[in-house]
């Protein structure tokens, strides 16, 4: 992708001690003084109801969300169409975890129902020992746990050429951040033994898809899993169930699921999934071929469009800043469509390859604003304007759209989506 840096000031944002908190504690408490109180004297909030006294329900055997709470995925694409993706929430999720029942999901063709016990991964080709598993036989090997983003290559993909959706999870929700626990790729290759002037693997799942796509062996043999768990449990089912693989930074499709083969070849096979199929077209209508890393990316999810402010006064700016290429080192944060930038703070943990959550302190003075973010990676890579992007993409590139995003906060308190 196109590594643009933009090197304007950064005004540093001092992290908020106790005593600060304290103030700004009492300034909140302020407003909640209860009416008919006497002159003077603050009055306590009435206690809150004692739980003990509300009769508890059955117990479960499979737990279960809160009835009151409401986050789910929104969907697009019809069930006849090519594609069709459930959204992550972004705005409604804690941390950097993003629930399973929550993961973003993209397929072609259904959610395939696949037995376990009859399930089996054949690894062929250019190898010593062609071997057929089983998925017992795979969780019985040293096992491995990591804390990984997914993007889809066509997150924000409508965003070029205007400001077409609404929310953060319609532009954005095509990324996610989960643990996912499997065996090294690249054990499993060294015990078939990968042969002399093998290069590349291609990889395929048991869906209805034809989402074949090659994998060069240097990345195959790095980082890659074949994961069999996310977030302590078993894969869902539309995330691969009962196995995939994960390749860390990478395009999410190419993190196969459903995975049934992996033939080690001299090179790649350019299959539709590689090539056609999901086109990063140039300005000269040329298109690029096996695209892979998902370049720094970041986006402020509160308050974002869709949200309204309820008048004037503090506000915590939150946002996911990640990079395929490592760690996220710095998010800047612009609340007057980037002229001048302020530095937010990173909550910890900050991993490399995951989500990371930002933070900054600001107070709203209800007059219109324009909320950015921006992230740099340790490679120093810095995230591009939209004008940068198309300036040597074109307006038609749809895919692999990492740009600032841009939320208007209007005089009334409602913020949308806007290109600036």
């Amino acid at each position: 992708m196109d590594r643009v840096s933009p090197e304007e000031h950064v005004a540093p944002t001092p992290v908020p001690g106790r005593r600060q908190f304290l103030k700004r504690g009492v300034a909140f408490g302020a407003g909640l003084a209860v009416a008919g109180a006497a002159p003077g004297r603050a009055q306590s909030p009435p206690a809150p109801d004692d739980p003990s006294k509300v009769l508890g329900g059955p117990v479960r055997p499979y737990g279960e969300r809160s009835r009151f709470e409401r986050a789910e995925r929104i969907r697009r694409g019809k069930t006849d169409e090519i594609a069709v993706g459930n959204r992550t929430p972004l705005d409604e999720t804690l941390g950097i975890i993003t629930p399973s029942s929550l993961h973003f999901e993209v397929h072609r063709g259904g959610v395939p129902d696949i037995d376990p016990r009859k399930h089996r991964l054949l690894i062929h080709g250019m190898v010593d020992r062609p071997v057929i598993l089983t998925v017992e036989e795979i969780r019985r090997l040293p096992s491995t746990s990591r804390i990984l983003f997914l993007e889809c290559q066509g997150n924000s993909l409508t965003e070029w050429a205007a400001p077409t959706l609404k929310t953060v999870q319609m532009t954005h929700g095509l990324t996610s951040c989960s643990e996912w626990t499997g065996v090294r790729l690249a054990l499993l290759l060294r015990e078939a033994g990968v042969q002399k002037g093998a290069a590349w693997i291609l990889a395929e799942g048991a869906d209805a898809n034809g989402n074949e796509r090659s994998l060069p062996m240097a990345k195959a043999m790095d980082d890659v899993l074949v994961a069999y768990g996310q977030n302590g449990e078993a894969v869902r089912p539309e995330n691969g169930y009962p196995l995939r693989l994960i390749v860390p930074g990478w395009t999410g499709n190419i993190s196969v699921k459903w995975l049934r083969r992996l033939t080690v070849v001299d090179r790649p096979y350019l299959t539709r999934m590689d090539n056609v199929g999901q086109p990063v077209l140039m300005p000269d209508g040329k298109a690029r071929q096996l695209n892979f890393v998902m370049e720094s990316k970041s986006v402020i999810t509160s308050p974002a469009g869709g949200a309204q402010l309820r008048g004037p006064g503090f506000c915590e700016i939150r946002g996911l800043a990640w990079s395929g290429r490592g760690l996220i080192r710095r998010v800047d944060v612009s609340t007057d469509g980037g002229r001048t930038w302020r530095s937010a703070n990173l909550q910890a943990p900050v991993l490399p390859l995951a989500h990371t959550r930002f933070r900054l302190d600001w107070r709203w003075d209800g007059r219109e604003a324009v909320l950015q973010s921006r992230c740099a990676d340790e490679t120093g890579y810095v995230q591009s304007t939209l004008a940068e992007l198309i300036k040597v993409r074109g307006v038609n590139s749809h895919y692999f759209n990492n740009a600032i995003q841009s939320w208007k906060v209007a005089a009334d308190g409602s913020v949308h989506n806007v290109h600036v």
